[in-house]
């Protein structure tokens, strides 16, 4: 179903464990959380002050002191990721929501976002009842995991068009399954993400690669596709990208979000778009940007359709703007419909990139609090 065709009376949600505080001049409500763990970024350190925590939710206070945009990840065993907030500017503090229950794992600084980063070790020890012990949280974990299981068997398809047509040569054809494909590929993100390494592989963008690391994945076959217009060279990153979406459709299949990583999973989503998507460097190359901004849209709404029973119980109110903020983002982007799909970004004006930035940041203001409410059941 497509954004224009779904019923809006929705709320959207998806990002990972973000929420941005209104401290060192960031841009988004702020949260409720059983305590504050300040974390000091800065271009070759990650200071996280307490490195032993009680099994919990935690709220981490990430502060970027250094001279480049960075990102802090929490990750468990295999670098998997537990709770993320990307696109910290120089000079910004940003919240991160994080339920850890007894084990080990990584606090990790990105800055320039992009290599291994700066990593300190995270001890969490004890017992916490879970989010997901209530009912209609576990249930919305379980609800959105069929929501994903619909989307990767489509992925996986058409996936499978886009490298046939590669192999073949085909330019034409390949030009116009990426951006189908990467429909899917990018309303599942939330849970994507979730595997360490196989994002980056799969959706890295030119520049994002540490040293040595090789540029792979849709963005290098889409450089091939519309800047050199021959993908003779690209049989085996072709390969390779099926390869991975192979491994994370087996993966997402069979894994259930916790709350917090669901309600988080649409605030990190629409920050992308909104800090970095709406300048046309994610589809550099294709300027296909707006099937990226629809297709984050509509996972968004997914995984709040999933929290809303939850949500419709404890904070009507914030559903109420949520859905009026949504409303408003899709009657914005609906502007640049084109048959099927959409405009390319370089068509679209300042003013009205700017109209679709406006709206993008007033519904992530909103979704920001979703989070804390969670976090507070």
């Amino acid at each position: 179903m497509s954004l224009r065709d779904r019923p809006f009376a929705l709320v959207p949600v998806l990002a990972l464990v973000v929420l941005t505080a209104a401290c060192g001049g960031s841009e988004d409500g702020g949260t409720a959380a059983t305590d504050v763990i300040p974390v000091a970024a800065t271009d070759d350190a990650c200071e996280v002050q307490a490195g032993d925590l009680e099994a919990g939710t935690h709220e981490f206070l990430v502060t970027n002191g250094g001279s480049a945009t960075t990102e802090f990840y929490v990750y468990a065993e295999g670098d998997r990721v537990m709770a993320e907030v990307e696109n910290i500017a120089p000079g910004l503090s940003r919240k991160l929501l994080a339920e850890l229950p007894a084990g080990t794992y990584q606090a990790v600084c990105k800055p320039g976002m992009a290599g291994e980063g700066i990593r300190q070790q995270l001890t969490v020890t004890g017992e916490a009842a879970q989010l997901s012990d209530d009912e209609s949280l576990a249930q919305a974990g379980a609800d959105y995991q069929r929501y994903v299981r619909s989307q990767t068997a489509a992925l996986l398809e058409q996936t499978s068009a886009f490298v046939d047509a590669v192999m073949a040569g085909d330019v034409a054809g390949a030009k116009a399954l990426y951006p189908v494909a990467r429909t899917y590929w990018e309303r599942i993100e939330p849970v994507a993400e979730v595997f360490g390494d196989l994002d980056p592989r799969i959706d890295g963008r030119e520049g994002d690669q540490a040293e040595g690391e090789d540029f792979t994945g849709f963005h290098r076959i889409e450089k091939a596709l519309w800047q050199d217009g021959d993908v003779s060279g690209m049989g085996r990153y072709a390969d390779q990208l099926l390869t991975d979406v192979e491994e994370i459709v087996a993966l997402a299949d069979e894994t259930t979000l916790e709350p917090l990583q669901l309600a988080n999973g649409a605030k990190a989503l629409l920050d992308e778009v909104a800090g970095g998507k709406i300048t046309g460097e994610e589809d550099r190359y294709s300027h296909t940007d707006l099937w990226d901004f629809a297709a984050n849209l509509e996972g968004s709404q997914a995984a709040v359709q999933a929290l809303r029973p939850f949500l419709e119980e404890t904070d009507p109110d914030l559903v109420a703007r949520i859905d009026e903020r949504f409303a408003d983002t899709e009657a914005e982007l609906g502007q640049y419909r084109a048959g099927d799909g959409w405009l390319a970004h370089d068509q679209l004006t300042q003013e009205q990139l700017k109209g679709l930035s406006d709206s993008i940041t007033a519904l992530t203001a909103a979704v920001s609090q979703v989070a804390a409410v969670v976090a507070d059941r």
